[in-house]
């Protein structure tokens, strides 16, 4: 019996207005996915399966066969077509069924699967989940990051357990460094006294710090003329819808008056871009180009391992204990306690309630 295709797989309860749906999520390093391999990931609730047809291009589709429900990407490739595992229906990548093993071969009009659109860019594999069409053009360029040698550029993924939100939180308000963090990034102290020069667009929020102090962090200090001495720093960082930070950050001995940048500066440009995997747990997705040490592939290992280092024993540990404390994803119910470091944060928490609420009545 025909039964109405589900257009939505998973807009169940309070899942369903805690999400930005049309909006281009990470769901995947572009290198995660192979050409052969059929590689599953839950995103916003939602059980998803990405693959690479034979040409290479990466698509996905809901990981739900619509007959019994058996996850597809326990099944198998048939060219650019995934086979059921449990009763061999198969499945194009626009998620229509185009075979059945039974009976004569009759193909329900509802055995179809949902389908979202993908692009490929700046080393991730974005996805498209809403209803609406996808726009192209609410993808933020990145393209900093495509502008240089692959020894100077490098991608990673971690899985927190905790509100995504937190993390957005965490990396738009960097005074927690003074606390939290230890040689490698410390900042002594000099950005807790500091209000950051914030600046608000109708789908951005911008932050920049600009300070000195002696010597800099270890991340830097090595880079410097006098590792000993006094260094002018700046911190520069960018939210857009859904979920993207954008941190660029630089280190100077130069006197100068020109305005700190990338450009007069040793620095890196990082993203930082998180996907719900559910209200509880988060896909954080990194990448980071730095415009020194261009061709020292191995300084890319070193990175990385510092990123892990850092946030699984500071960062992330830290967001975990507060998400468990908070028992909610709803931060102010709490009432919470603000404060001058607070502006970049609540301002983005507000501008992201206010797209959910546009969305929801549009």
């Amino acid at each position: 019996m025909d039964s109405m295709v589900q257009t939505h797989p998973s807009r169940a309860g309070e899942s369903a207005d805690s999400y930005l749906w049309n909006a281009w999520y990470v769901g995947a390093l572009a290198s995660e996915v192979g050409p052969e391999e059929l590689f599953p990931r839950t995103l916003l609730d939602t059980s998803i399966l990405f693959y690479r047809k034979q040409d290479g291009t990466a698509v996905a589709i809901h990981d739900r066969c619509p007959h019994r429900f058996a996850p597809l990407h326990l099944g198998t490739r048939n060219g650019d077509q995934v086979v059921c595992k449990y009763h061999g229906l198969q499945f194009d990548c626009s998620g229509q069924c185009t075979h059945s093993p039974h009976g004569n071969g009759n193909i329900p009009k509802a055995a179809v699967v949902k389908s979202f659109p993908v692009i490929e860019r700046y080393g991730f594999l974005w996805i498209w989940m809403g209803e609406k069409e996808a726009d192209e053009s609410l993808l933020p360029d990145f393209g900093y990051l495509d502008n240089g040698p692959d020894t100077a550029l490098a991608h990673t993924y971690l899985h927190v357990n905790c509100h995504y939100e937190l993390i957005s939180d965490n990396v738009m308000d960097l005074s927690h460094v003074d606390h939290l963090h230890g040689e490698i990034l410390s900042t002594k102290g000099t950005l807790s006294p500091l209000m950051a020069k914030v600046r608000e667009t109708e789908r951005a929020v911008n932050a920049r710090w600009v300070w000195k102090q002696t010597p800099a962090s270890l991340l830097f200090s090595p880079h410097m003329p006098d590792p000993a001495g006094e260094t002018h720093l700046f911190f520069d960082i960018t939210w857009t819808p859904p979920a993207n930070i954008q941190l660029s950050v630089g280190a100077t001995q130069t006197k100068t008056d020109a305005p700190l940048t990338l450009e007069n500066t040793v620095g890196q440009y990082d993203l930082h871009t998180v996907t719900p995997e559910s209200l509880d747990t988060t896909h954080y997705f990194f990448a980071t180009r730095r415009n020194h040490l261009l061709d020292d592939a191995a300084h890319n290992e070193h990175m990385i391992q510092i990123l892990h280092d850092t946030f699984q024993n500071e960062d992330g540990a830290m967001l975990e204990a507060v998400h468990a404390e908070m028992r909610t994803s709803d931060f102010f119910a709490l009432n919470p306690v603000l404060m001058s470091n607070d502006v970049a944060p609540v301002k983005v928490r507000r501008l992201l309630k206010r797209l959910k609420i546009e969305e929801q009545t549009d």
